[in-house]
């Protein structure tokens, strides 16, 4: 055999040996070894990897949670059953989870909204692209554009669009994730805590005048609940907006709101526990 070529495989040879050995040091040296709890807290976890935890997924957010810079209870999705899980794989005290949902705060549907005259939009339904191209058929730049993005962005059914052509949010199915929120181009869609019972249901910022000639239920500014409420509600260009720190439902005067743009999500059952803590409202 040719010396040189010998001389060349030994080299080859000699090098690779060199290497492997440096790879197997440097593994062994500079090896980390995951925290076993990230993969047991991961295997709890949902799953779903809809960034509800304000994380880029499920992985993430374990990883986080055991290097205590995510909470116990930072899984929306998880609920409270998932929380307590993780607290007992890190021998931590449970936290209260807050279940999260949805609120469609718009009622300008099909019936309520005045649309553009001689206007018929042709095109793609995307909300997005509606408010880019032609900002819609509806006279309301502030309204739902009715083009149901937000049906399609959850992951967990529960959104549909009704007859009105409204997007209507199933609580027992939303898991607060937010999905549905971040691609909304007008904002209309709000995550709030589930026991959040009072909001503006109309995001017109239109002087009174304009308001009225765009929807029939769009709030026109009156100032009633604001004058009302102790500080609670202040009236921002032309809409009212509740500071639910101070809020006392209590002294809202909801029946007096013409449009009815102000009210309870749930009147009857908010009914029940006024009654059941003493409290004088009217809540229709």
């Amino acid at each position: 055999m040719d010396m040189t070529l010998i001389i060349a495989i030994a080299t080859m040879g000699g090098l690779g040996f060199i290497f492997a050995g440096a790879l197997a040091y440097a593994d062994k040296k500079l090896r980390v070894e995951e925290n076993p709890k990230i993969a047991e807290i991961n295997e709890i976890l949902p799953n779903a990897n809809c960034g509800a935890c304000g994380l880029a997924g499920c992985y993430d957010f374990a990883t986080n949670v055991v290097d205590g810079k995510a909470k116990v209870n930072g899984c929306p999705v998880g609920g409270q059953e998932v929380a307590d899980e993780i607290a007992r794989i890190l021998g931590l005290e449970s936290a209260k989870s807050i279940k999260l949902v949805a609120r469609v705060l718009c009622q300008g549907g099909n019936a309520e909204a005045v649309f553009k005259e001689n206007v018929h939009y042709e095109g793609p339904v995307k909300c997005s692209v509606q408010t880019v191209v032609a900002g819609g058929s509806k006279m309301c730049l502030y309204g739902c554009l009715g083009g149901g993005e937000c049906v399609d962005a959850c992951q967990f059914g529960a959104i549909f669009m009704n007859e009105n052509g409204l997007p209507v949010v199933v609580e027992e199915l939303c898991t607060g994730c937010g999905k549905c929120a971040e691609v909304c181009p007008r904002g209309i869609i709000e995550i709030h805590p589930e026991d959040r019972e009072l909001f503006v249901f109309c995001k017109n910022h239109d002087d009174p005048k304009r308001s009225k000639e765009v929807c029939k239920v769009a709030c026109f500014g009156c100032g009633i609940c604001a004058r009302k409420s102790d500080g609670s509600i202040e009236i921002k260009e032309f809409l009212p907006e509740i500071n639910y720190e101070k809020l006392d439902i209590s002294k809202i005067p909801i029946d007096k709101c013409k449009p009815g743009a102000i009210r309870l999500v749930h009147p009857e059952k908010a009914a029940a526990l006024f009654k059941e803590n003493n409290i004088e409202v009217k809540v229709s």
